[in-house]
């Protein structure tokens, strides 16, 4: 028998020196390379799938600063504070009551996750979508109907914008299934079930508040060996899709520019413009029907023809500029 092996004559004869107390437990336990495992909080994420979640959601408050600072109109810095797994439990236990919670499915291939958003960020947020400054309220409160309502089409952009930073590792269609304010009555996982969460410090104007992201294990269990640095990276470096080709052209369509046809230009001097008086007529270096100068931003890009729409005068743009031409202006 190998040395390493203990006879039942041995085993034995410790449990008989250890009930007589002539035996110490710390006694028995050499000094080896143990690691202490908590059955009750089993680490189903790895380090590595920990660092990659880290990564992808940097990126993720980035993308939210920048949404909500535009859709606001008002500075907004989101930075992310951690990523850690915890049992299902203790986030929910962690939480302020009330609190707005948000259930929503990733994808029809993985299952549900859930965004939590503090009253310290909601309530100033929705201060300033009704006009106001972003200022809390004295005593927090419950939400009302149309304050949830206003919320669920916000946080439906919040995921929207997550499909953005996921799309290398699966193709995100989040959907909200539920949202309430009380995360006790939320039992929508096992208490011991173990979550990733991401947890977010978003500073809007004078406020600070906090957002949550909760993915259960069972719902990533699907693609967890796509949660690694070495798949990551792996991936072919693509151009810009067509979806997001798509979705920058859109938002491109958002900005104002200034637009500006020129009738004609004159040289005049100094002394002729102060003599100038109600009904003077200033000859032009354009002659009649020939197309005018039309400028985006500055730039001259058209030629166009004076009309009228309706009631209010309009321009038909008739060709592009050429590169000499537009240079030469």
């Amino acid at each position: 028998m190998s040395k390493d092996v203990l006879s039942q004559a041995e085993i034995d004869s410790l449990i008989t020196a250890l009930s007589s107390g002539e035996l110490e437990e710390e006694k028995i336990a050499e000094t080896g390379d143990y690691q202490g495992y908590d059955f009750r909080r089993p680490s189903k994420f790895s380090k590595e799938q920990m660092r990659t979640l880290q990564m992808l959601h940097e990126n993720y408050a980035r993308i939210l600063g920048n949404f909500l600072s535009a859709y606001l109109r008002v500075p907004v810095q989101i930075q992310l504070v951690s990523v850690s797994q915890v049992t299902y439990e203790e986030f929910i236990f962690s939480l302020p009551v009330p609190t707005l919670i948000t259930v929503f499915n990733m994808s029809a291939g993985l299952g549900s996750a859930m965004l939590e958003t503090g009253p310290s960020f909601v309530f100033p947020l929705i201060d300033l979508v009704f006009g106001g400054e972003g200022s809390y309220p004295r005593h927090t409160r419950e939400l009302t109907d149309i304050e949830i309502s206003v919320m669920r089409n916000l946080n439906n952009k919040l995921l929207s914008n997550l499909r953005y930073i996921w799309e290398d590792i699966v193709d995100l269609t989040p959907a909200i299934e539920s949202m309430d304010t009380n995360p006790q009555f939320n039992q929508m996982f096992a208490s011991t079930e173990t979550v990733a969460l991401v947890t977010f410090n978003a500073q809007i104007k004078d406020n600070q508040g906090f957002i949550n992201l909760c993915f259960p294990y069972i719902t990533l269990e699907k693609i967890m060996p796509k949660l690694t640095a070495q798949f990551w990276f792996k991936q072919p470096q693509r151009e810009i899709s067509r979806f997001n080709e798509a979705m920058i052209l859109q938002e491109l369509g958002k900005v104002p520019v200034e637009l500006r046809a020129v009738l004609g230009k004159a040289k005049i001097t100094l002394y002729d413009f102060l003599q100038f008086q109600a009904g003077d007529v200033i000859e032009l270096s354009r002659v009649e029907g020939e197309d005018l100068d039309v400028y985006i931003g500055g730039e001259l890009l058209f030629k166009g023809q004076p009309g009228v729409l309706g009631q209010n005068l309009a321009l038909q743009v008739t060709g592009w500029v050429g590169e000499e031409e537009g240079n030469a202006e």
